[in-house]
């Protein structure tokens, strides 16, 4: 009976222990929608495509910059069972924090994103270096001040 208890035990740490080791990673869970265009030791560039109505499944990412290739609206839902909508214009950047959630793409037009995941340094700085280089105005979601533009 205890030998029955240990492995039970053991196997239940062991899949719980996968489970948070590399479930949430976007590239391993949602495959379909999520590319790994390139990665190094300081970032990872996902490029990330949901076609009308598809939805991904939960997963995180660490602090990033997004940049649109399509305007699109998002529906994000986060774990503790909110939601928010979220639009993007093709070619707008913004800077987000890290964050777990599960997008949903509920527009009749495919939506497709580039994501520069940082693996280093924090999401003020990255905030505040954005802010110095971005040419466009664009919409910050950290503190939802627009950037202004510098043409």
């Amino acid at each position: 009976m205890i030998a029955q208890t240990l492995m039970f035990s053991s196997a239940l740490l062991l899949l719980s222990s996968s489970l948070l080791g590399f479930a949430q990673d976007p590239v391993k869970v949602d495959p379909a929608h999520h590319k790994v265009e390139f990665e190094n030791d300081q970032v990872r560039v996902l490029r990330i495509r949901f076609g009308p109505g598809e939805k991904s499944v939960m997963h995180e990412h660490p602090c990033l910059i997004a940049i649109g290739l399509s305007d699109t609206t998002l529906l994000f839902h986060f774990p503790d069972g909110s939601t928010r909508n979220a639009a993007l214009k093709t070619g707008q950047v913004i800077v987000a924090k890290p964050t777990t959630h599960q997008p949903e793409n509920q527009t009749s037009e495919a939506a497709e994103v580039i994501v520069v995941e940082l693996k280093s340094g924090s999401c003020e700085s990255t905030k505040r270096e954005a802010r110095a280089s971005v040419k466009l105005g664009t919409l910050d979601p950290i503190d939802s001040k627009p950037i202004e533009s510098q043409h």
